[in-house]
């Protein structure tokens, strides 16, 4: 059976989401979108189904899959409603639908129902993503309120550069957030995982976190909240083939590394088709048998390969970690040119073992 692997670590998982509870001071909704950020949002929910205050997902097959599954507690849909027809599901689910648009407002409007609806009515602070503008929240407040098959509205919005410490953008959208919202009835929901962690003078009566939840830092140099974070997931797999370089000889596609030593090398089952970054440069670090080593060459689909010339007792079998406690995804994010979210999104054929 190919060695690769995800191991993740529900304890930790259950660890980052009390950190976030209790920097939020109130309700915490666990965001586990896109299959939980690549850690599997049955397990994840499941893991958490005790004492989270509720899950947050994108659209809602991810919603119906959890239910599917067991979960039984509160289910925000993050992105509404694509269709009307979709609140048919809303309410034999019992789901909660964001409402971001002037067409998803009308359709609630529009809706016949003697159920009671929890809606989470999202204003546009600044992101210009989803969204009411200010004008428009405070309309669309007083016409949902009115409805008696509106039960319950949580006022929210996003934060789109909370990751950026010295910003003063996040304090910006603060203040039209405060404006916008002030003298509504409903509960407030504003802080993601960067506010949580690096804004405490932000908070809202309902927090969401996401990235944070599964033990990356969102910022470049830890806070004293981010560094106690738990990373959840460990990517690992083991060496499958021993080779030996001469000076001047090339190493896979493109030469990309070319031996200026003799230099022993270790073909590792991880490639860019597990989602492994395809580009991440020479020097890369990789943990092999424990220790810090560096990736050399050029990712292929399948295979990686790695520097041995210091690791003297790495044979075939031998372990190796591509992301986990010791080399974080937000050390390892800035190397590749991407970012801590995206890495374990694009975990792809890697089997999940959980702990």
């Amino acid at each position: 059976m190919r060695p690769a692997h995800a191991v993740i670590d529900l304890q930790a998982l259950r660890h980052n989401y009390r950190l976030a509870r209790q920097l939020g001071g109130g309700k915490a909704l666990a965001i586990v979108k896109a299959d939980a950020y690549g850690h599997g949002a049955v397990r994840c929910a499941q893991a958490l189904a005790d004492e989270a205050d509720g899950f947050g997902v994108a659209c809602i097959e991810e919603a119906l899959e959890l239910r599917a599954a067991g979960i039984t507690g509160p289910i925000v849909l993050l992105e509404g409603c694509f269709e009307p027809s979709e609140l048919e599901l809303v309410i034999a689910h019992d789901l909660w639908p964001a409402v971001s648009t002037p067409e998803q407002v009308q359709a609630i409007c529009e809706l016949r129902t003697q159920a009671r609806l929890t809606l989470w009515l999202k204003l546009d602070s600044g992101m210009h993503r989803l969204g009411l503008s200010p004008s428009q929240f405070r309309a669309a407040h007083a016409q949902l309120s009115a409805l008696p098959h509106v039960a319950t509205i949580v006022m929210m919005s996003h934060l789109a550069r909370a990751d950026e410490l010295d910003c003063p953008r996040t304090e910006q959208q603060l203040a039209v957030f405060n404006a916008a919202t002030t003298g509504l009835s409903g509960q407030t929901s504003l802080c993601n995982s960067p506010a949580l962690l690096g804004w405490p003078q932000v908070r809202s009566d309902w927090v969401r976190p996401g990235l944070m939840l599964y033990g990356a830092d969102p910022f470049a140099h830890a806070t004293d909240a981010s560094a106690q974070l738990r990373p959840v997931m460990a990517l690992r797999s083991k060496i499958i083939a021993v080779r030996e370089l001469a000076v001047g000889e090339p190493l896979g596609y493109g030469a990309r590394f070319v031996a200026d030593k003799p230099t022993r090398v270790g073909v590792v089952a991880m490639g860019y088709a597990d989602g492994y970054p395809q580009f991440a440069p020479n020097g890369t670090p990789v943990l092999i048998d424990g220790v810090r080593g560096r990736l050399i060459g050029r990712v292929s689909m399948d295979m990686l390969t790695v520097d041995l010339s210091d690791h003297p007792q790495a044979v075939v079998g031998t372990a190796v970690e591509l992301w986990g406690c010791d080399i974080t995804l937000a050390e390892l994010a800035p190397i590749c040119a991407t970012s801590a979210y995206r890495l374990p999104c694009g975990l792809k054929r890697v089997p999940r073992h959980y702990r």
